[in-house]
């Protein structure tokens, strides 16, 4: 099939720190070109793809200095998307939603997949002014806050086989924090955790600008008070291997309903059991009592801290093979393409550029 895949330019696919957007883009993007599709990525310039770039900015818009509002450039990428949309058999948008009104003319051969929040008060009435638009929610329980709308599929995440090896025995015996400080990932939590068990934590997270005053009205003056905890601020796919790999557990203390959560896939690949809290898709991502423990509360958390000593970690790395590798994410896409009412196939579009009926038989 002919695919383009259309990702946000916060960060390159894949993105060199944080971006879990982009990060899932670029995966599904090398493993379609690798099953033989004709992959086109609009992204930003310093992107890395096997796929052919249309490079909608130089670089990533979060890197560049002179950017003040990344929405101008978000725009003209859709305007590129729009001229050349009639090249495509399918268009697999990760914008979240400015690109519905453009695409209303060939929306069903199109699938926007939300890789955000979707219990905000002002997505309902748009979602329900553009009923015709073929949505992927990521989890089941990303779901939950919208009125009926055009769902065609729950997809989660996927990720290489081999991008983050399997660590048997842990050196570090360390909990980690993986992702962004912000109130509703609840870092306090984590640091009350390691307090409260009396073991490390090593928290690799990224601050960003809108929770620049959390960081140091909050989190910051715990982690001075708590000489068991360090901050070790964003870090690469690389580094992810050893951070995720040598811990005794990962946790996600989260306080909000989460779309997906792809660092407890990560730390699955690794081996490494997760402790999260019940909320949004912890409980369609974590087996519990096998690649983790789903907990309520901070009592339970500190008691799930000494369960998971006994977890087998070639068990959670089990759970990570069959549920969520990028392989099994790209053949639910594929699948779902190939279901569109709209979709083309490649038969179909070289009918059309050559302006006759050839004489081919079009297999869906």
């Amino acid at each position: 099939m002919k695919i383009a895949q259309i990702a946000p330019l916060t960060e390159r696919c894949p993105p060199h720190l944080y971006g879990g957007t982009e990060r899932i883009v670029s995966y599904l993007t090398s493993e379609l070109v690798r099953q033989g599709h004709d992959v086109t990525l609009f992204a930003s310039g310093d992107s890395d793809t096997p796929a052919e770039l249309v490079a909608c900015c130089d670089t990533a818009l979060r890197f560049d200095p002179q950017v003040r509002d990344p929405l101008p450039y978000h725009i003209m990428m859709l305007d590129r998307v729009r001229q050349r949309a009639h090249e495509f058999d399918v268009l697999h948008f990760h914008v979240d939603l400015m690109h519905f009104p453009l695409i209303r003319d060939f929306a069903s051969r199109t699938v926007t997949t939300l890789h955000g929040r979707q219990d905000l008060p002002d997505l309902a009435p748009f979602y329900r002014a553009f009923p015709e638009i073929p949505l992927v929610s990521i989890s089941d329980a990303q779901r939950r806050p919208l009125p009926p709308v055009n769902w065609v599929d729950t997809i989660y995440h996927g990720l290489p086989r081999d991008l983050l090896p399997f660590t048997a025995e842990p050196e570090g015996g360390y909990l980690a924090f993986l992702g962004r400080i912000a109130p509703e990932k609840r870092p306090d939590r984590a640091i009350e955790i390691a307090a409260r068990t009396g073991l490390p934590l090593k928290m690799a997270a990224k601050v960003d600008k809108a929770d620049e005053a959390y960081w140091q009205s909050t989190i910051k003056p715990m982690v001075e008070q708590h000489p068991n905890v360090e901050f070790i601020g964003e870090i690469s796919d690389h580094q992810k291997a050893g951070f995720l790999g040598n811990a005794r557990a990962l946790l996600f203390p989260i306080d909000w309903p989460e779309p997906f959560g792809l660092v407890m896939i990560e730390a699955m690949a690794c081996g490494t059991p997760v402790i999260a809290f019940r909320n949004g898709s912890v409980p369609e991502v974590i087996d519990d009592g096998v690649s983790g423990v789903i907990v309520d509360d901070m009592a339970e958390a500190v008691e799930a801290v000494e369960r998971i000593a006994s977890f087998d970690r070639r068990r959670v790395r089990e759970c990570f093979d069959r549920r969520f590798t990028v392989e099994r994410m790209t053949r639910d896409y594929v699948a779902l393409y190939r279901e569109l009412s709209g979709a083309k196939t490649d038969a179909a579009w070289l009918t059309q550029q050559n302006g006759s009926a050839l004489d081919l038989q079009v297999i869906a």
